[in-house]
C-alpha cells in the first residue's frame, strides 16, 4: 500500500496523536482516492497528482491528495482549496484552514466520513483533466 519512504517517515513521527492520526489519514486518503501513498518531499504522504500551471507559465507536478503530521495539526492538503468545500467543511468538526489545507488537532473529534467524502471529492476534482491551477493561484482553471 506504501512505498518505503512513507512508513519510514510515518514511523519517525514522535506524537501519538500525530502518530494515530497519520495511521488513520494513510488509510483514509487510500480509500478515498485508490492511490498507493509516495513521499512527496520529506514531510508530505501524497496520493496521485496532477499537473498545474500558474498564470506566470511556472509549471510542475503535485499530490492530488495529501497530508503532514505536523508538530501542531495534522494538515491535509486539498488542492482544489478550501472554499470549494463549505458545506463539508461545516460538518467535519473542529479544524482551522488555510488556502488549500485543513489543519485537524485531533481526527478522533472530527466526523471521518465527512473527511473522507471531502478528500474524495477534492481528489476527483483535480484529477478530472481540467484543473489547471493551484488553490493560492485561484482554483480551477
Amino acid at each position: 500500500m506504501t512505498d518505503d519512504g512513507v512508513r519510514a517517515f510515518l514511523d519517525r513521527v514522535d506524537h501519538p496523536v500525530r502518530r494515530r492520526d497519520a495511521e488513520t489519514m494513510l488509510e483514509l486518503m487510500s480509500r478515498a482516492t485508490g492511490q498507493p501513498a509516495t513521499m512527496w518531499g520529506r514531510s508530505i504522504v501524497g496520493f496521485g497528482s496532477y499537473h498545474y500551471r500558474y498564470s506566470s507559465g511556472r509549471e510542475g507536478d503535485a499530490p492530488a491528495a495529501g497530508f503532514s503530521p505536523r508538530k501542531a495539526a495534522t494538515t491535509i492538503y486539498l488542492a482544489d482549496g478550501v472554499d470549494a468545500h463549505p458545506d463539508l467543511l461545516e460538518r467535519l468538526g473542529p479544524h482551522t484552514t488555510g488556502v488549500g489545507c485543513v489543519y485537524v488537532k485531533d481526527l478522533a473529534q472530527v466526523d471521518l466520513a465527512v473527511l473522507e467524502e471531502l478528500v474524495r471529492t477534492s481528489y476527483t476534482a483535480v484529477t478530472a483533466g481540467t484543473f489547471g491551477q493551484r488553490a493560492r493561484e485561484g482554483g480551477a482553471g
